[in-house]
């Protein structure tokens, strides 16, 4: 996997939260970010691995949007380890 696919994951994981009425509401009330301020909060470079961060935190939502991606949990760590930034290297 490289880091364009590890960051396609983590898009179509902000998909998949933002079109569920339960998860949407809890990932803004965890991450302290408002609706208006996604867009320039997504150019941040800690923002994709923080969804994928959401996603693997809680095993129903991870398998969720596995089965919902079709992709094995797997996919979503190795992601996640690609878009880490050198503090989380050492995780």
């Amino acid at each position: 996997m490289g880091r364009d696919e590890a960051e396609a994951i983590a898009v179509e994981g902000l998909t998949f939260i933002a079109a569920d009425p339960v998860l949407w509401p809890r990932f803004l009330a965890l991450t302290g970010i408002e609706q208006s301020q996604l867009r320039d909060a997504a150019r941040a470079a800690g923002f994709l691995p923080g969804v994928l961060d959401f996603i693997l935190a809680h095993e129903p939502t991870l398998e969720a949007f596995c089965a919902a991606q079709d992709v094995p949990p797997q996919s979503v760590v190795t992601a996640r380890r690609l878009l880490a930034g050198p503090e989380d290297l050492n995780d």
